[in-house]
């Protein structure tokens, strides 16, 4: 057998058992520690065949964003609240996609936000379509060891999962049709159809995916030679040291071995060859690659893609200095003329806030916090586009020009985030509102923000973009990973408490109605609750433990925070109790 057909078969059978792995783990009607074993499972078979077949690609990146990965289904057995769930999930969805940019001969820690967007993209394509080519080209049926009798196997099982899905519906649909005929199967097949079909399902989707993901993340491209008439004279020396591209494409054109890993081509124009060149002409064929001219301008395409620039846009479409000056010239005054009415405010406090006439405090607190965290979000990606849009070729002007009026408007920002968390502090102090969560995530979001823009000045300003989007992702899992860590259900209620006690009312409901991560610091608080929003929060537990008797649970469901919640709604004996009828409180 063929190290390509060998590769094809360990990811059809890894994937096949994490698809039976799925059904089992994921069919629970919590979700907890089964995320954790899934992951588990699914990023040890990729490191088991990556170590296996592509050895080059366990490197110390792909590790830490692994490890990553790990630590945020993690907190499925951690963390309880829904919303912060989410998150992770999406990070998990993100992360995997910058994974795959390893195969896609892009290095992750210097590679763009532009390059994670296509890594994610094409995480979500291979894994669609991935499959087809496992099936239909990776592995040689033909070649498969154990003779005529293997193949016959290979058939019948290729025949069987087409005929199947097909069996199933013509039969729902004949059972539907005629009662008896329905009788008559259900007493020759004693199981239930519709069970079996969503366990098929859910097996089948998953080992879809996985297949197609491994392929994406393991699977060696490559890329044919030019024809001659295609190929184009070497470079020169002295052209090599003048290219463009800078060092990177000098040590591409400067290392043509091989084995260099930047031979193989990005999945984006894969060339699927169709069968193993015989080995008597392996050495002949990775020779001609090494010794022909046409190799450096494979790797210059590769360092074009990993640093790629506007230099194909018509100019049109580029900026040079007055484009640059009314752009970034024109925020920066809208900018100023805005802060210009939150400086007063800023520093006068809330008395100011409160002595301007026909200015209620609710009005000045709810009306911007949600449009000024959007458009704080809206300043990166203005910022990345232009500098990215600037005309190659221009004087340095230009790039100077950037960087003053860009560091102004980082600057005007900071002042204008600083207005957003003194509406957060006045929507949340004792003359405000309290605590929520719709609250709590946007300064959050807000957090990294200021992180990234620091950022932005340490590496776009300073001319090293290609540093910028590596660290604002690690801020991302940081400032996310340190969230998951300071329980954020939890530290709504303790906020909101201590509020309580500065005079503020305390919201029972509300604060009752979160997860069961809060639920320790609201069952701990009840001896200082008055006795209506005690009584209220009671009431709001019990419907909490008709919800949890309704789910059930099981040791796939196991989460820390639940198993605690449990535990102190047996201990303060808070159940439904006789003739309560589950119903939500009033």
């Amino acid at each position: 057998m063929s190290g390509r057909s060998r590769f094809g078969f360990e990811v059809l059978f890894a994937a096949i058992g994490i698809g039976i792995a799925a059904d089992y783990l994921l069919r629970a009607e919590v979700w907890g520690l089964n995320i954790l074993v899934f992951n588990l499972l699914f990023f040890g078979s990729l490191g088991v065949i990556a170590w296996r077949h592509r050895p080059d690609l366990i490197t110390k990146t792909n590790v830490s964003l692994t490890a990553a990965i790990l630590f945020f289904a993690t907190m499925y057995v951690v963390r309880a609240a829904p919303e912060l769930l989410v998150f992770d999930t999406f990070a998990i969805f993100g992360l995997m996609g910058v994974l795959l940019l390893a195969n896609l001969n892009i290095r992750s820690h210097i590679a763009g936000a532009f390059h994670y967007i296509v890594g994610i993209a094409w995480s979500g394509v291979t894994s669609i379509f991935g499959p087809l080519f496992l099936l239909g080209s990776d592995i040689d049926w033909k070649k498969t060891p154990g003779g005529a009798s293997s193949k016959t196997v290979f058939a019948a099982l290729r025949g069987l999962a087409i005929a199947l899905p097909l069996v199933f519906i013509f039969g729902a649909l004949f059972m539907s049709a005629d009662a008896a005929f329905e009788a008559s199967v259900n007493r020759i097949i004693d199981v239930d159809l519709s069970m079996v079909a969503g366990h098929v399902v859910l097996t089948s989707a998953f080992a879809w995916l996985s297949a197609g993901y491994f392929r994406g993340a393991l699977k060696r491209f490559t890329i044919d030679p030019l024809p001659a008439e295609e190929v184009p004279a070497a470079p020169k020396p002295e052209e090599a040291q003048e290219s463009s591209d800078g060092s990177f494409v000098d040590r591409m054109t400067a290392e043509p071995t091989v084995t260099d890993e930047h031979i193989i081509g990005s999945p984006v124009v894969e060339h699927i060859n169709r069968s193993d060149p015989p080995a008597a002409k392996e050495p002949e064929l990775f020779e001609n690659i090494a010794t022909n001219p046409a190799v450096p301008s494979f790797k210059s395409r590769l360092g074009k893609w990993q640093n790629i620039d506007n230099s194909k846009l018509p100019t049109v479409f580029t900026l040079g200095t007055v484009e640059i000056v009314l752009l970034l010239g024109l925020l920066d005054l809208l900018f100023i003329s805005f802060v210009s009415f939150q400086i007063p405010y800023l520093f006068g406090g809330l008395d100011l806030v409160q002595a301007t006439p026909d200015f209620k405090l609710s009005e000045y607190a709810r009306r911007g916090f949600g449009e000024i965290v959007f458009a704080s979000a809206l300043v990166l990606p203005i910022l990345l586009s232009a500098h990215w849009l600037i005309r190659s070729g221009t004087s340095g002007r230009t790039e100077k020009v950037f960087r003053i009026l860009a560091c102004a408007q980082i600057v005007l920002l900071f002042v204008i985030m600083a207005s957003a968390v003194q509406r957060l502090v006045i929507l949340t102090g004792e003359l405000g509102y309290g605590l929520t969560t719709v609250r709590f995530y946007p300064m959050v979001f807000m957090t990294w923000l200021a992180l990234v823009f620091v950022w932005f000045g340490a590496t776009v300003l300073r001319g090293a973009r290609n540093r910028f989007a590596w660290g604002a992702l690690w801020a991302a899992v940081a400032v996310l990973g340190v969230t998951n860590l300071m329980n954020p259900h939890a530290f709504v209620v303790s906020t909101n408490l201590a509020l309580m006690q500065q005079g503020r009312d305390f919201d029972a409901y509300y604060n009752s109605t979160l997860s069961d991560d809060a639920l320790p610091t609201l069952i701990g608080s009840f001896d200082k609750l008055d006795p209506e929003d005690a009584k209220r929060s009671h009431d709001s537990l019990k419907w909490r433990v008709c919800e949890k008797n309704r789910e059930g649970s099981d040791l796939r469901s196991w989460n820390l925070s639940r198993n605690k919640a449990d535990d102190l709604l047996r201990t303060y004996n808070v159940k439904p109790g006789k003739g309560y009828l589950c119903e939500p409180p009033d």
